[in-house]
């Protein structure tokens, strides 16, 4: 009794534990799912779910099936020389535990896949661009405009955010000019690759004001844990603003052209 006492014990701080951890941002970043803020961040944040909760069941129904065999078979409650019931050549059992995993894996498969050719293909209805370029090591974000805003990797403070108006469809291009890096940010899009001589593309579409982290998603070299990214989204008219002040410091840095 004592030892199924203490198993159930460690089976629920095990769960608590997870739960606990579940609620705690670790470094900017939830480490399960974020809340998305972006169309196509929900659209991963339901393909999550789907591949999340049958796996959770199943674990569940697996990990209890075998606490109850070695719980209800443990030997010192058998008498010497006990064999446990032995079933061999059920037909009917083993085309349900066949085609049941054969048929989650297929679900699984297919909404990933639709997920995949939803949200990271160009898109041709944008409201804007920007060409997002990794290099080792850091972020740079090119909105067309003669804007640029350099994103340097750090470990010291924050980066500096890569800025964008709310309610706007945002074309993001990706590039890099070294190695493959990876633009992740949870609660916006799925990772992206930046592969050099390749462009790869995602989009955003972020409704409210405030803040989103992420991180590069690739080992990409001896710095690759301080590219960090900052996303900022804007009301119009502070983006506005704040695009004029880009617009204004990217001219006075500028060379003046000679006489």
């Amino acid at each position: 009794m004592a030892a199924r006492v203490r198993a159930l014990l460690t089976f629920a701080g095990l769960a608590a534990t997870a739960v606990v951890l579940s609620s705690c941002d670790v470094g900017g970043l939830h480490p399960i799912f974020p809340n998305p803020v972006s169309p196509n961040g929900q659209d991963i944040y339901n393909t999550y779910l789907l591949i999340s909760i049958p796996a959770i069941v199943i674990f569940l129904g697996v990990e209890i099936a075998l606490l109850w065999v070695v719980l209800r078979y443990r030997r010192s409650k058998q008498p010497a020389g006990y064999v446990p019931p032995q079933v061999h050549g059920n037909t009917t059992l083993e085309v349900v535990w066949t085609v049941i995993p054969l048929i989650i894996v297929l679900a699984i498969a297919a909404g990933s896949f639709v997920e995949l050719q939803r949200d990271f293909q160009p898109i041709s209805n944008e409201q804007m661009t920007v060409v997002v370029s990794g290099y080792q090591f850091g972020w740079r974000y090119d909105y067309g405009n003669g804007v640029i805003v350099n994103q340097p990797g750090t470990l010291v403070g924050d980066v500096t955010p890569f800025v964008v108006p709310t309610h706007t469809l945002v074309k993001l291009q990706f590039r890099s000019s070294d190695v493959i890096h990876s633009w992740w940010v949870p609660a916006i899009s799925g990772k992206t690759d930046a592969v050099p001589g390749y462009d790869n593309f995602s989009w955003l579409k972020i409704d409210q004001v405030g803040k989103w982290r992420g991180e590069c998603a690739e080992l990409c070299g001896a710095g690759h844990s301080t590219m960090q990214i900052i996303v900022q989204a804007m009301d119009q008219s502070d983006f506005n603003n704040w695009m004029d002040q880009q617009k204004a410091a990217a001219a006075k840095a500028s060379p003046s052209p000679s006489p």
